[in-house]
């Protein structure tokens, strides 16, 4: 089966998503799998570059050792503004000579503008339409000014797509109530790789030694993009409290609050209390929650995090450790009360729940839910349902029926 993929965001550097797992794993399955992306932190490069040339990079994999996923980054302008108008007409151009060049036999979109050109094309050339859905994707876009045009293209994508794969029952309601067919939209939630994120395989001691935590320190960890609203200002404020000085902070990941971060982590009061780790490769975060004592979600309720299910929590939670999370409706609706989550209404609680739990002796006992939650939950079996859903709609658009393996 030929696979093109198409999204808004960069596949090479942004952290590894749900997409990413089943992408890499369908290549190995004798699939050819072609991702078309987008260079989305150009705004960051100081080379002075206005134009970025067309690249394809082989066998990009992101998350195993055996897949070939093949990149095509379109190329782009580097100027605010212009860059929408550019982006439009170059990647409506990408798609097309993918379309002509590689025949894929499926088209899967994420995002907004590549999904809707990705949506034009497979309609006019009669080829299956899969919109996976990881988030709501209109609330992330930037520019506050683009937002409604966003969530109309978004709605109408939803509504024409030949299916919607949406990770979570909290996204399916709310792809539902913008327009998705009930009966087009399937709910496949993500997996673990248990052999990687084995925590009997996997020390945290040396790193813990490393970065100089005492036995009686209390060490939160937090991966993932850096958004303005992922709560660690909060929580990073609250640490400066008196009561709070032997709880310390190991962050990774990269973003747009990095820099910030890194200005409100000098404070006297937290010095070598607050670890910015920056971006690491994937290969290396199972030691990264291995040193940990919990890992937190202390994100805003916000629209964008309303609904989702961050995959970075499965990770936390087959480390066995103990989570502590906002009151998110798509993750208290996911996890329930009793899976060693626990929940806060505040990013600045967080703290104070850590403490709590260490001081009631649930640490471990949390752990252990946490691990048995997600022991079920192997990206094999993902996979394995994420195909038939492709030979299901492949099946029902063109009659034909196509093996992967």
């Amino acid at each position: 089966m030929r696979i093109l993929i198409t999204q808004d965001t960069d596949w090479l550097l942004r952290n590894p998503g749900q997409q990413h797992h089943l992408a890499d794993r369908l290549s190995a399955r004798n699939c050819e799998v072609r991702v078309v992306d987008y260079e989305i932190g150009w705004r960051k490069e100081r080379n002075g570059d206005l134009l970025t040339d067309r690249m394809e990079l082989q066998n990009c994999t992101r998350t195993t050792a055996d897949g070939k996923v093949r990149v095509i980054r379109p190329p782009i302008v580097k100027i605010p503004l212009l860059h929408y108008v550019h982006l439009y007409f170059s990647y409506n151009s990408e798609i097309r000579r993918q379309i002509e060049e590689f025949r894929p036999d499926i088209i899967i979109g994420h995002s907004i503008a590549t999904n809707y050109l990705s949506m034009k094309w497979a309609k006019r050339k009669g080829i299956p339409f899969v919109f996976h859905m990881t988030d709501a994707q209109h609330t992330i876009v930037p520019n506050p000014l683009l937002k409604p045009v966003a969530k109309l293209i978004e709605a109408r994508v939803l509504a024409k797509a030949d299916c919607v794969v949406v990770i979570n029952d909290e996204l399916r309601d709310y792809a539902i109530r913008m327009g998705t067919a009930p009966d087009k939209t399937r709910v496949i939630k993500a997996g673990i790789d248990l052999d990687r994120y084995d925590p009997n395989k996997i020390d945290g001691e040396a790193l813990r030694r490393r970065l100089g935590v005492e036995s009686d320190d209390l060490l939160l960890f937090f991966m993932g993009w850096l958004y303005s609203f992922s709560g660690l200002h909060e929580v990073i404020r609250e640490m400066m409290k008196p009561e709070y000085s032997k709880v310390k902070l190991l962050v990774v990941g990269d973003g747009d609050s990095l820099n910030d971060l890194r200005t409100l982590s000098k404070s006297e009061v937290l010095e070598n209390r607050i670890h910015l780790m920056g971006r690491l490769p994937f290969p290396e975060m199972p030691k990264m929650i291995a040193a940990a004592d919990i890992c937190v979600l202390p994100s805003h309720t916000n629209e964008t995090m309303r609904n989702i299910v961050p995959i970075k929590l499965y990770e936390y939670m087959a480390m066995r450790k103990p989570v502590i999370s906002t009151s998110l409706r798509g993750v208290e609706r996911e996890f329930g009360m009793n899976s060693g989550i626990t929940f806060v209404k505040r990013p600045e609680d967080v703290v104070g729940a850590a403490l709590r739990l260490r001081m009631t002796d649930r640490l471990e006992a949390d752990g252990l839910k946490s691990r048995k939650f997600v022991e079920h939950m192997d990206w094999n079996v993902v996979v394995d349902e994420f195909e038939s859903v492709l030979k299901e709609v492949l099946l029902t658009k063109c009659g034909r029926q196509l093996e992967i393996r």
